[in-house]
C-alpha cells in the first residue's frame, strides 16, 4: 500500500521501519530539512519537506494515490488539519494522533464529523498499561484481547515457584487452563511444545482468561493483588492519564512534579490525589514521601536516563512494583538486563495500533485482524484474527492443520466463551482466535498455514 507519515519523530520513524520492513511504499513528510538528513539511509522512504497541511506539499507526496496518510506530528491539532485536507484531496484513510486530554472526551465527534479513521492518543494509552500491570503486579507486561477475556501475560520464574526443571506438558497438575506460548532464555526465545522444560530465571509469557491466570499464579505463590499505592515521579500527560485510572481503581496516588505550575494544574484535575511539589530525583525527597512502604513506583520523567535511575534506586531501597518509561530505545538489549520492573514504550504502543490498521484493512473479507501487539522486544507477534467465513483453516482439527514453524494457536474466543484449545479443536466461523508466532507479517488467518 501506498502510506504517507507526516511527521518525521520518534513515533513517525518507528513507524516508518515498521511499514517498510512489511513491503508498504512510505513517504516521510516532515518541514524541518534537519529530521529529515537525520533519516537513516537504510530505511526505504521517499523523503519530502514541507508543511503537511500544505496541499501542494500533499500531491508532491502523491496524496491523490495515497491508501492511508498517518499524521503524527507535535501538533495535535496540525494532525487533525493534515487528516482533514488529506481526506479531501485524496479519499484516503487518515490517522491522527491527538495528545490533548481536552480532545480525548471528543474523539469520537472528531471522528465522526471530520471523517478521521482512527485517533491515536499515546500517552492514554501508555496510561491504559500503566494500569492494568499496577492491577497485577507480578506481571512483567500484560497484553489483553478479546475485549479483556483473554490477557497475554510474561513474567520471570522464581525459584520459589517450583517449576526449574518441569516439562511443560506436567503444568497440568498446576492448571491446565492456561498456554504458555512463549519462553525468553537469555537472548534466545522459543515458541515451545509439550516436552520443553523449563529453568529458574526462564521469562514466560501465558495466554489465559483474567479467572485462569490469576488462579495459576496463586497456585505458584505469585501474588495476583492489585497495589494499594503508588508514588509517581513527574506530573506530564501520562501521569495524568494514569493517575485518573488508578484513582477510578481506589489506589492511593501520590506524584512528585517540580514545576509548581503543574503542580497547581494537577491539584485541580486530580483533588483525590496528592501532588508533591519537588524534585523527583532527590533521594531524601523519594524517602520522606514514603517510597521505603510504596507498593509500586512508577518513573515517568521526560528523560529516559532519569526514569531508569529512579527505578534502579527504588529497586534498592523498596519492595514496589517497578513500572519505567522510555522513549529512547538504542539501549534495548541493555535495559532488558537491568532490574527496573516493567518497561513502557509509548511509541511501539502507538505503532501496534496503527499496524493493527494498517493490517486489518490488506485482509480479504475472511477475516480480520482486530488486536496486534509486538512481543518479546519486537521478535514476535501476537494477532487476534476475527473469522467472518469459510476457509481453508476452518472446521478442520488443529493437529491436522499444517501450521507454519514457530506459530502457536494460543486461544479460541467462541461467542465469550474462552477455550485453550487443544488438538481436536477446530476454528469455526464468528470464533476470534489468537495467534503468537515469530513469523512477521500476518495479514489473514489462513496465512498461518504452511505453503
Amino acid at each position: 500500500m501506498n502510506i504517507i507519515i507526516i511527521g518525521c519523530g520518534k513515533v513517525g520513524l518507528t513507524l516508518a521501519e515498521l511499514l517498510s520492513a512489511e513491503h508498504h511504499n512510505i513517504v516521510l513528510v516532515d518541514d524541518s530539512s534537519q529530521k529529515l538528513q537525520t533519516i537513516p539511509e537504510s530505511l526505504d522512504a521517499l523523503r519530502v519537506q514541507g508543511n503537511g497541511a500544505s496541499i501542494n506539499t500533499l500531491m508532491e507526496a502523491g496524496v491523490e494515490n495515497t491508501d492511508i496518510l498517518i499524521s503524527v506530528t507535535g501538533s495535535d491539532e496540525l494532525n487533525l488539519l493534515c487528516c482533514l485536507i488529506a481526506k479531501k484531496a485524496g479519499k484516503c484513510h487518515t490517522i491522527a494522533r491527538v495528545r490533548n486530554p481536552v480532545y480525548n472526551k471528543e474523539i469520537e465527534f472528531i471522528k465522526e464529523k471530520l471523517g478521521i479513521s482512527m485517533v491515536i492518543n499515546p500517552e492514554l494509552t501508555a496510561a491504559s498499561e500503566i494500569s492494568r500491570l499496577l492491577r497485577f503486579p507480578s506481571a512483567i507486561k500484560i497484553d489483553t484481547f478479546a475485549k479483556g477475556r483473554v490477557e497475554l501475560l510474561k513474567f520471570r520464574i522464581r525459584p520459589e515457584f517450583k517449576l526449574n526443571e518441569m516439562p511443560i506438558h506436567q503444568l497440568g497438575r498446576i492448571h491446565s487452563n492456561i498456554l504458555i506460548c512463549a519462553v525468553e532464555r537469555g537472548n534466545e526465545i522459543t515458541i515451545p511444545d509439550g516436552n520443553f522444560v523449563l529453568r529458574d530465571n526462564d521469562v514466560l509469557s501465558i495466554v489465559a482468561s483474567p479467572k485462569n491466570a490469576a488462579e495459576f499464579f496463586r497456585n505458584i505463590g505469585l501474588k495476583t493483588n492489585q497495589v494499594r499505592n503508588t508514588l509517581i515521579v513527574g506530573g506530564g500527560k501520562i501521569s495524568y492519564y494514569t493517575a485518573r485510572f488508578l484513582l477510578e481503581m481506589k489506589i492511593d496516588v501520590r506524584i512528585v512534579e517540580i514545576s509548581r505550575e503543574r503542580c497547581e494544574e494537577l491539584s485541580e484535575l486530580l483533588p483525590e490525589a496528592t501532588i508533591i511539589c519537588g524534585d523527583g530525583t532527590d533521594k531524601q525527597l523519594l524517602l520522606e514521601e514514603g517510597l521505603a512502604e510504596a507498593q509500586s513506583f512508577v518513573t515517568l520523567t521526560s528523560l529516559d536516563e532519569e526514569n531508569i535511575l529512579l527505578s534502579l534506586f527504588a529497586q534498592a531501597n523498596s519492595n514496589a512494583k517497578l513500572v519505567t518509561k522510555v522513549n529512547k530505545i538504542a539501549f534495548t538489549d541493555i535495559i532488558n538486563n537491568l532490574d527496573i520492573g516493567s518497561v513502557i514504550y509509548p511509541k511501539y504502543l502507538t505503532a501496534d495500533y496503527i499496524l493493527q490498521y494498517v493490517r486489518a484493512m490488506q485482509n480479504s473479507i475472511g477475516s480480520n485482524v482486530e488486536t496486534l501487539y509486538q512481543i518479546l522486544d519486537n521478535r514476535a507477534e501476537a494477532l487476534e484474527f476475527a473469522i467472518h467465513e469459510k476457509s481453508s483453516v476452518t472446521d478442520i482439527p488443529l493437529s491436522e492443520l499444517k501450521l507454519k514453524k514457530n506459530l502457536l494457536i494460543g486461544c479460541i474466543n467462541r461467542h465469550g466463551r474462552i477455550r485453550i484449545p487443544r488438538g481436536q479443536d477446530s476454528i469455526q466461523v464468528g470464533d476470534t482466535v489468537i495467534i503468537v508466532t515469530t513469523q512477521k507479517g500476518l495479514n489473514d488467518i489462513q496465512d498461518i498455514l504452511r505453503k
